[in-house]
């Protein structure tokens, strides 16, 4: 995916904001806050997938937007290689989690990419 393609996909996830809204029938709920940029995530998980609230950078609610469109059962066959995909060498994975492979090349950015994804796993255990 070239730049200008990665730049729309997280300005379109974060305009959409899947999921956004915590739900009140839950099984689960995990909370993240990046230190040094002060983005908060809260996610929780229910019958209906994930909900999520949070404020921070484009980036961070883009991530949480995509983990709110995916399954409980996607989130944890993709988890592991989304987490890895945003190294700097990392390998993309498929859709629009494509549009932050590699953004580990900018560290803060990377923290802010796997905020609402480390939350979910924190809410699933």
């Amino acid at each position: 995916m070239d730049d200008r393609m990665r730049q729309l996909v997280i300005e379109d996830l974060h305009r959409a904001r899947h999921g956004y809204g915590l739900a009140d029938d839950f099984t689960g709920e995990g909370s993240e806050i990046s230190p040094a940029c002060g983005d908060t995530v809260t996610v929780r998980v229910g019958p209906d997938g994930f909900t999520w609230q949070g404020s921070g950078c484009t980036v961070s609610m883009a991530a949480a937007s995509a983990l709110g469109a995916t399954t409980v059962h996607d989130f944890e066959l993709l988890v592991d290689g989304y987490l890895a995909s945003v190294a700097p060498d990392g390998e993309p994975v498929t859709g629009d989690l494509e549009a932050f492979a590699g953004i580990g090349r900018f560290p803060l950015r990377a923290r802010c990419a796997t905020l609402a994804w480390r939350a979910a796993r924190t809410a699933l255990a």
